[in-house]
């Protein structure tokens, strides 16, 4: 059961399989255990990694609040404990915005960042108004409503329980991670870092719509768009098989040209 030190907070990740890595990076409600449809899928060709934020799953919880602005430190502590070189962080929902600060802080060590069913935080004004936009409109569903389909709930209730209870095992709440926002990367900021990026959304997502994400696609130069037909906000527990393969994908063709040394 490894831990890496993030300024003093234990982080609990685990490791699986060998080959390129990927760094799975869940959102307010999961933790690594959210992962286990991409880990067993995922862990003969790569090195699956899945982590715990703090506050969430077995990381330290201790803490009398959480700051959302100390969760991407919490993925570059994994990241330098288990030695990871061109890694690509996966995140989910707001952990994109994690994984995202993550790989701009640790170029060194991530190649690329797989932004899922989210816009990564980035500071954009007509990106900000369009993820408002589709937020009201969101916000007037049941929270399950906005992240699995209502065909899914009717015809598999039991995977419908099991995801809602996920989210008990955590401390931290959605609250504690919606400061992320504050202050953003910049599409210029992206650029200039070398790392590689993807959207990767739902056809169905409530959350967040395609016409959002794939503006955002037009705005950023060089970025990947990935688009799974009739998937919603959380595809990768309601449509795990073109999740997983997306991902994979994606894992076997990003490639972040780095400077020579």
């Amino acid at each position: 059961m490894p831990f890496a030190d993030s300024d003093g907070t234990s982080i609990y990740y685990e490791r699986h399989g060998s080959g390129p890595a990927i760094l799975f990076v869940h959102g307010s409600g999961g933790h690594h255990a959210a992962w286990w449809q991409q880990v067993a899928a995922l862990r003969e060709e790569f090195t699956v990694v899945t982590v715990d934020l703090r506050g969430f799953g077995k990381s330290d919880s201790s803490m009398a609040e959480f700051d959302g602005q100390d969760f991407p430190g919490d993925v570059v502590a994994v990241l330098d404990q288990a030695d990871i070189t061109d890694a690509m962080l996966v995140g989910q929902s707001i952990g994109s915005v994690a994984a995202l600060r993550a790989g701009l802080l640790r170029p060194e060590r991530v190649s690329s960042v797989v932004l899922g069913h989210s816009l990564g935080g980035i500071s954009h004004p007509e990106l900000k108004e369009l993820a408002a936009a589709d937020r009201a409109e969101a916000v007037k569903l049941p929270v399950i409503d906005r992240l699995l389909t209502k065909t899914f709930q009717r015809e598999r209730a039991d995977l419908t329980f099991l995801f809602q209870q996920m989210g008990t095992f955590n401390v931290a709440r959605m609250q504690d991670l919606r400061n992320l926002d504050t202050d953003g990367p910049s599409l210029e900021e992206i650029q200039g870092s070398g790392v590689k990026v993807a959207f990767l959304a739902g056809e169905k997502d409530a959350v967040l719509s395609v016409k959002t994400v794939t503006r955002a696609h037009e705005l950023l130069p060089g970025s990947h768009l990935e688009i799974v037909p009739g998937a919603p906000h959380s595809m990768y527990w309601e449509t795990p098989q073109p999740y997983n393969t997306a991902v994979a994908r994606l894992r076997r063709t990003l490639t972040a040209p780095k400077e020579a040394a």
